[in-house]
């Protein structure tokens, strides 16, 4: 039975979105305006109110593509379809909080933020009073500040744990909850991206192809190295992540990401990126002063990357094959083995080619999608059948290198039956044949590089190499 004699105030940020706007209002001003940031202090200076005015002025949010609270938006258009006045009560800004009442076409009216006073904990309860009158609405929230605007309420309805609940029943009639997205375990992992790490692994090369991974010393610091690499990848997935939350909203299936789904905070990633960082640095210190330098250049070409240089055509695949490279470059700089031109050169074709795989599989979704292009990328659905030519020409190129190399006389000096060798270039053929295969077909649904660990063919492919690779020794 819907009562619809007492209005119904609903808080925005962590109930009928689990994602604070405010907080990603300034990753969105970080992504598209570093330079704006700067002039944000004086306005802070003049309260948070002003502070938030400030960034709703130049921030840009989707509000269509942020995450709602599905049960809760059902609840509340069924109390409006029953005659019940709704009202959104928000401490976000006045003019972001009307982008969001358009959107959901829920609200009768929107109290929020203006500029200079910030709505929140007993302001917001004093303004409610002011409007309904003490004990003549019920408030939905989601955290303690709330507490102060139901002792005012008439009932509660909050979004939260058990905990929250059982502290708002202490002064208010409780008349309904909803669970609230909790931060899990399995979201973290999945948010730091550990099966990504699969890729670090090419900080053994140097030591593995020059045949001194059994040295203790060598051993030990390519898995220290591995490690740093690791934590400070993931570091980086995550700041990528926030920074992607726009584009990855609207992407079939990384929009179930935890910071795009809303399961994960954005200043909880911020902190995850802080102190994974934090530890790749302590590790890497043990390792030596040139893998830090590498770690350094791989981690500023990743910032790069994510504000600038993956919305550039052909510049940003570049990158990601010379991001690829660098942690080869690592794993010579933490052994003391140089890296030969012939591993850098088949590294930068190969992983060029995986790149624009990674490209080309985003913007064939687009285009399933009805989309000119990828959002956030420099290409269009024009681009396909160049990044098509492009991708199997850089992986084809790897091959040449490959080939080049057994025949030259560097491999002579490792491999005793060096034409047995030769075997890996038709595995080599295959190998990247079957992906852009896959890829043309839509059917390359992962980071190729996270597909290639994980499908059988593939491991069996490179199972081979390694046979062929013992046996020409």
């Amino acid at each position: 039975m819907v009562d619809s004699s007492v209005p119904l105030c609903v808080d925005l940020d962590g109930t009928a979105t689990p994602v604070d706007t405010l907080h990603e209002s300034l990753l969105s001003l970080l992504r598209r305006s570093p330079r704006t940031l700067l002039r944000l202090p004086s306005a802070l200076t003049k309260g948070k109110a002003a502070f938030k005015r400030a960034i709703a002025a130049h921030a840009r949010i989707d509000v269509a593509q942020l995450p709602w609270h599905g049960e809760l938006l059902g609840w509340l258009r069924a109390q409006r379809a029953g005659g019940r006045p709704l009202f959104l009560v928000t401490a976000a800004d006045a003019t972001l909080a009307a982008v969001v009442a358009d959107h959901l076409d829920l609200f009768d009216g929107v109290i929020a933020s203006d500029g200079v006073q910030n709505l929140s904990g007993e302001r917001k309860r004093a303004a409610l009073v002011a409007r309904f009158g003490e004990k003549s609405f019920d408030y939905v929230g989601n955290e303690a500040k709330d507490l102060a605007v139901w002792r005012s309420s008439r009932r509660a309805i909050v979004v939260g744990n058990e905990s929250l609940i059982e502290r708002v029943r202490r002064i208010a009639d409780v008349e309904r909850s909803f669970a609230a997205t909790r931060p899990s375990l399995r979201a973290t992992i999945k948010a730091i991206r550990l099966h990504q790490w699969i890729k670090n692994v090419l900080v053994f090369l140097p030591a593995l192809l020059g045949h001194a991974i059994l040295q203790p010393q060598v051993l030990y610091h390519s898995v220290l190295a591995f490690i740093a690499y690791g934590l400070c990848a993931s570091s980086v997935y995550v700041v990528n992540d926030l920074f992607d939350l726009d584009s990855d909203r609207r992407h079939p299936r990384k929009r179930q990401r935890a910071f795009a789904s809303g399961q994960l905070s954005a200043s909880r990633g911020l902190l995850y990126a802080a102190v994974l960082l934090a530890a790749a640095v302590a590790v890497a210190i043990t390792v030596g002063p040139r893998f830090c330098l590498v770690l350094a250049c791989y981690y500023v070409l990743t910032w790069a990357y994510s504000i600038r240089l993956k919305r550039a055509a052909i510049v940003d695949v570049m990158t990601l094959a010379a991001l690829y490279t660098l942690r080869i470059i690592a794993g010579s700089a933490a052994t003391g083995i140089a890296a030969s031109f012939w591993l850098l050169a088949l590294s930068m074709f190969a992983f060029l080619s995986l790149g624009v795989v990674k490209r080309y599989t985003e913007l064939q979704d687009a285009a399933a999608a009805g989309r000119l292009g990828g959002h956030g990328r420099g290409y269009t659905a024009a681009d396909l059948q160049l990044l098509l030519i492009l991708g199997i020409a850089a992986g084809f190129c790897s091959v040449v290198v490959m080939a080049l190399y057994i025949n030259s006389p560097d491999s002579q000096a490792l491999y005793k039956h060096k034409r047995v060798l030769w075997l890996i270039c038709p595995l080599m053929l295959y190998w990247m044949s079957r992906v852009w295969l896959l890829t043309a077909r839509g059917q390359m649904l992962d980071d190729p590089v996270v597909f290639a660990a994980r499908d059988r063919i593939s491991l069996a492919t490179f199972g081979l190499i390694a046979l062929v690779a013992i046996t020409s020794l």
